[in-house]
């Protein structure tokens, strides 16, 4: 059986098929197998790449740029077919042999990304970082009207805003959302990454970064905007532009929809998420028709047995070791 075939090992997922192995999204990519690669985020990119590496273009490139060398690389093999995730620039999923691997998925269409294609297979593999009933996500157009609002608000009183958001991903997502604001300033690690994202053919706003900002005392002139990364209310950075310039926060979460603690906590927070949703999970099983499910990453558990509960053949991919391939 296919599922019989899958192992969530240490050095991460393994599958044997058709007397071949496929690693996803490996801790290192080994010789004599195909390691898929599903995005550039820290927790999917390989340390080492001994071995060949099916990913993206994109994937590549922001490896690169995140110190993570990714030599040898194809964005195509014949055993498999990949899909854009929608998670953030470069994400794929990947099916093969009748396995889909999500990686880390969102059908959910934000500003340049587009919401995932979802492929019928037999066996699934999802992520489930939001696998419970409590997150259900706003419409993007709630959001954005909320948010503009609040702006507005905070301009009328000449209050600087930082909008705040992972620094791959999200940052460009908000960057793309509110670049309209003006005048618009980035961390100056969000400029790296977005003149990345520009040069891959994003069309995010080209604005200037904040240690020249400073340096030319811009930010003195107020009110402004300014893309960060997430980031602690103790970070100096923040503390500094909080106590220099009265900067208002503004975080962008997932988590924002939770009653977990949200530990990086902000003035204003927003449930903004580059994964899906519950509702949207259980729309991602039903359109596979998948007949095996096994969930990874997340409320594992917990969507597991919902999902029994409603009639699938659904259960964790726990850890085992790669020696019972060999």
């Amino acid at each position: 059986m296919i599922e019989d075939m899958i192992k969530m090992t240490k050095a991460g997922i393994v599958c044997k098929v058709s007397d071949k192995i496929v690693n996803l999204d490996p801790k290192s990519a080994t010789p004599n197998s195909v390691n898929f690669v599903s995005h550039a985020h820290w927790d999917h990119l390989p340390s080492y790449d001994t071995g060949l590496v099916l990913t993206s273009m994109e994937t590549k490139e922001i490896a690169s740029l995140r110190g993570r060398k990714i030599s040898n690389y194809v964005e195509h093999h014949d055993d498999f077919r990949l899909y854009d995730s929608g998670h953030i620039l470069g994400a794929r999923a990947a099916l093969f042999h009748d396995i889909f691997y999500t990686g880390d998925i969102c059908t959910r269409d934000r500003g340049f990304l587009k919401g995932a294609t979802i492929p019928k297979c037999h066996t699934l593999i999802t992520e489930c970082t939001f696998g419970k009933p409590e997150f259900v996500f706003p419409k993007i157009d709630e959001i954005l009207k909320k948010v503009n609002e609040l702006i507005s608000e905070l301009y009328h009183k000449g209050k600087p805003v930082i909008l705040m958001g992972y620094q791959l991903g999200k940052a460009q997502t908000i960057s793309n959302l509110f670049g309209h604001w003006e005048p618009l300033y980035y961390h100056d690690s969000v400029k790296e990454m977005n003149l990345l994202h520009n040069r891959l053919g994003i069309p995010l706003k080209e604005a200037m970064g904040h240690s020249e900002a400073e340096s030319k005392n811009l930010l003195d002139k107020k009110p402004w905007i300014m893309v960060c990364p997430l980031m602690s209310e103790n970070n100096p950075f923040i503390k500094q532009m909080k106590s220099k310039y009265d900067a208002i926060t503004i975080g962008f979460s997932g988590w924002a929809k939770s009653n977990i603690p949200f530990g990086r906590k902000s003035d204003y927070t927003f449930p903004l998420s580059d994964h899906c949703d519950y509702q949207e999970l259980l729309d991602l099983v039903k359109k596979t028709g998948a007949e095996k499910i096994y969930t990874i990453h997340g409320f594992v558990d917990e969507f597991a047995s919902d999902l029994v509960k409603l009639g699938y053949d659904a259960q964790p991919l726990v850890e085992n070791t790669l020696d019972e391939f060999l």
